[in-house]
């Protein structure tokens, strides 16, 4: 007769002869018992083929190994990106990554947080939607729950890791200014703090230089569309007659369907002497060194972001935060290729 597989940690625990703290001690962390012990458990294990319920074990004692990442839209390449490196240096770390995406909808990140909330997690990672955040739900879940703000903020006040974009905007703005005609600037829909930031970073960075800053501000009935935003607003400034010919993109999905649009009305794109406009975008999206022609852009640091935001909420959920410094601005790094 075919022995019953243990169901339970007390049924594990009587069929190996171990007593359940010392189990609890095991699979909390296998070296805290002694050898002989720990031989015994893993022979029991491999012959039972019993799996704790260690998500329920740590329910029980009020905490989990669980963080949450919540992102705008996981179709978005710069969070998927991000999301990435997030959950590859949690488990790295022992904690399990539970991934949540509203795509756009105010509603859906609202749930998300309940969710969140109701599975205990011992922190969370978030990209708020920005504007059509409800504030007071993300107060209510970051008063209850260690959190760490990416890309952007709520508030000046809450702990953020994001891109330094200043510095960045800066930067691309100097070197367009450097090797051509100075950049008009392409926003995205007005969705978080951090377009505003970077609207306003160009226009202190084109007055440094010595030119008047002109921002055209994108729109669109789905703000998160954003490459169809970028045709669209093209197509607008191409019927009543650009205002400039070097453009400067917030974002890299904005310049995907700029070019898309100046491809169509028969431009060249690129900083030769035959080439009608230049284009340039932030981010460095992975399809940035394949579009036609390849994207000058300036590449934010994902691995450090993923690094710093990590570190800081477990520090925080370990009770050794001691870091002042409530944001994290992250520096960007000029690619220059083909546009511009």
């Amino acid at each position: 007769m075919e022995k019953a597989v243990p169901r339970t940690m007390e049924e594990f625990s009587t069929a190996c002869g171990v007593s359940r703290p010392t189990l609890s001690k095991f699979f909390e962390d296998p070296g805290s018992v002694k050898k002989s012990t720990r031989r015994l458990i893993e022979a029991k294990l491999e012959e039972t083929g019993f799996q704790p319920n260690l998500y329920a074990r740590n329910l029980n004692r009020k905490q989990t190994r669980s963080i949450g990442i919540v992102v705008p839209a996981i179709t978005d390449p710069f969070y998927a990106q991000l999301v990435t490196r997030l959950e590859l240096i949690l488990r790295e770390e022992g904690y399990w990554p539970l991934m949540i995406s509203p795509h756009g909808r105010p509603e859906l990140e609202r749930e998300g947080l309940a969710t969140l909330q109701s599975l205990r997690v011992g922190g969370a990672l978030i990209a708020p939607l920005g504007y059509d955040s409800d504030a007071t739900a993300l107060a209510r879940f970051t008063g209850q729950t260690p959190c760490v703000f990416l890309d952007n903020g709520i508030d000046e006040n809450v702990p953020l890791v994001g891109n330094d974009n200043r510095q960045s905007i800066r930067m691309i703005v100097d070197y367009l200014c450097r090797s051509g005609t100075p950049p008009v600037y392409i926003n995205t829909p007005p969705v978080n703090r951090s377009s505003g930031q970077r609207s306003a970073s160009y226009e202190a960075a084109m007055q440094a230089n010595g030119h008047a800053p002109l921002v055209i501000e994108g729109s669109g009935p789905d703000p998160w569309d954003l490459e169809k935003v970028g045709y669209d607003r093209m197509q607008a400034m191409l019927a009543e007659g650009l205002p400039g010919q070097t453009l400067l993109c917030a974002n890299d999905r904005l310049a995907f369907g700029v070019i898309a649009a100046a491809h169509e009305a028969g431009l060249k794109i690129g900083h030769g002497d035959g080439d009608d406009l230049r284009v340039a975008g932030h981010d460095d999206h992975p399809l940035s060194r394949y579009s036609a022609p390849s994207l000058t852009t300036m590449a934010q640091d994902y691995d450090e972001m993923a690094r710093r935001a990590c570190a800081r909420l477990l520090a925080m959920i370990s009770g050794t935060d001691d870091d002042d410094a409530q944001q994290v601005l992250v520096p960007a790094k000029l690619v220059l290729r083909a546009s511009a």
